[in-house]
């Protein structure tokens, strides 16, 4: 193997981007931090000053990954007009969901990664020394400001707001997650993107109708709400 120097802050870059490969060739499971290493050749021992297990490597690319859907949200939300006075205030929602299934269906071996079973919770006294909070911004903060702004200008009813968040997320990534599986299947990608803003057009105007029971829904919780009350908690 031929070993290579790094300057500081690089080497933790090269394996963060070995192990994105691996994830795509293999799987979140199938490889090791000792191959990780050998990918950008150095040995297991230098590895270990970033990251003290291969879990822990795992976890900073699933920050790192959602890092970047959540700008890949932002920048797509970013291309869509502000809302006007009769204009389609769902539009910005759509490109919510669209890009989230775009997204998963292009990579899904990483979206497995990013939302698979066994993600940690935030506070996980296991996990490196960059926090999931320090990561903005987080996929569900842009989900939940768009909702937040639909409220604003009068397109989804306030009463409907509490757990919209996850509504909206339920059925976006379930749709994801039948295409990936290969469940479901779509023509093209054109294809995809107008399913994705069915579905999201669709949850929409049912929250928009829906009757809030007086006992109010349930309140889910995720590693998102823990990560919201922690930063709460914080300021």
């Amino acid at each position: 193997m031929a070993r290579r120097n790094y300057h500081h802050g690089e080497l933790r870059a090269a394996l963060l981007d070995a192990a994105e490969a691996l994830v795509r060739e293999r799987g979140a499971d199938g490889w090791s931090l000792r191959e990780a290493s050998a990918r950008v050749g150095v040995s297991s021992s230098a590895a270990y000053h970033h990251f003290a297990s291969r879990d822990a490597l795992v976890r900073a690319l699933r920050r790192r990954v959602l890092g970047e859907l959540g700008e890949r949200l932002s920048q797509e939300v970013g291309r869509t007009a502000g809302p006007v006075a009769g204009a389609d205030h769902q539009r910005r929602l759509v490109a919510v969901g669209r890009t989230y299934v775009q997204w998963a269906v292009e990579d899904p071996s990483v979206a497995r990664l990013a939302f698979g079973a066994g993600a940690p919770a935030t506070g996980d006294p296991a996990s490196d020394s960059t926090s999931d909070a320090a990561t903005p911004p987080h996929p569900h903060d842009v989900l939940d400001a768009e909702l937040d702004r639909l409220v604003e200008v009068g397109g989804l009813p306030a009463a409907a707001r509490p757990g919209a968040d996850f509504v909206v997320w339920a059925a976006v990534h379930g749709l994801a997650t039948l295409l990936v599986d290969g469940l479901a299947r779509l023509a093209d990608p054109r294809a995809v993107e107008r399913e994705a803003e069915r579905v999201v057009r669709a949850v929409l105007t049912g929250l928009t109708r829906e009757a809030v029971p007086s006992q109010g829904w349930p309140t889910p919780h995720s590693a998102h709400t823990a990560r919201r009350t922690e930063r709460g908690a914080d300021k």
